[in-house]
């Protein structure tokens, strides 16, 4: 059984000096980071637009399309209301007990609720307005996206649950997508997104630093003990 051996003391000793190191480093660097480009904006212009903001917008606006506004409001369904908040959430939250990780279970779900509170603190913070040309309904704050920081967040915490190269490729490209998407409907700057990634990102390597030896020692420990979903997925090959 699981128990007979704490996840903690199944991580080589070089995951154990991970919660120690980078993870706490770069994680805060990457908040202030975002906490620093809300606060440029917001000093620089009273929250107006910078200059690669305009730039950007201008390059949106003159290559709409119909194509390009049904994917965009594809992701905007995927990073908000029922979707975004509870099925996908949830879904991620029953693969991971489902494979007996539940500290990843946990991980997740915390890093997911800590990561949309902090967006609505800045966001309350800063009060930067959104841009005039939006394709769909939003509420007030655009520093930062809360799509992108709950895309970012769910990637890199998958990307930490499961180190393979697919899951952070497959991650990224759904993060990139997501801030594309947000400025293409209009509801956020560039710069929105790009503070809504360092909050994302920042969130769950922070998170992910006191947790990671026993994120991998749980890791070893299921590999071990395969779940029904990892049988049933064998017998399937």
């Amino acid at each position: 059984m699981m128990s007979e051996r704490a996840p903690e003391t199944a991580a080589t000793p070089a995951t154990r000096r991970i919660a120690r190191r980078w993870p706490l480093v770069s994680g805060a660097a990457a908040l202030l980071l975002a906490v620093g480009l809300g606060a440029l904006i917001v000093v620089r212009g009273n929250g107006s637009p910078l200059k690669i903001d305009a730039e950007w917008m201008d390059e949106i606006l003159e290559h709409r399309a119909p194509v390009w506004e049904y994917l965009s409001l594809t992701m905007n369904f995927l990073g908000a209301g029922i979707a975004g908040v509870i099925v996908i959430p949830v879904l991620i939250l029953l693969v991971l007990l489902l494979l007996k990780r539940p500290w990843a279970a946990g991980y997740y779900v915390v890093a997911t609720i800590v990561s949309s509170g902090l967006v609505q603190v800045l966001k309350s913070l800063f009060g930067r307005a959104r841009p005039e040309d939006m394709l769909v309904v939003s509420d007030f704050g655009s520093f930062p996206s809360g799509h992108v920081a709950n895309a970012a967040t769910m990637a890199v915490c998958l990307g930490i649950l499961f180190p393979r190269v697919w899951v952070w490729l497959a991650g990224a490209v759904y993060t990139v997508l997501m801030m594309v998407s947000r400025t293409y409907l209009g509801a956020h700057w560039l710069t929105d997104t790009i503070g809504g990634l360092l909050l994302g990102a920042a969130v769950a390597v922070l998170l992910w630093a006191p947790v990671a030896a026993k994120l991998q020692g749980e890791r070893e420990l299921a590999a071990k003990h395969p779940s029904p979903l990892r049988i049933r997925r064998r017998n399937s090959v």
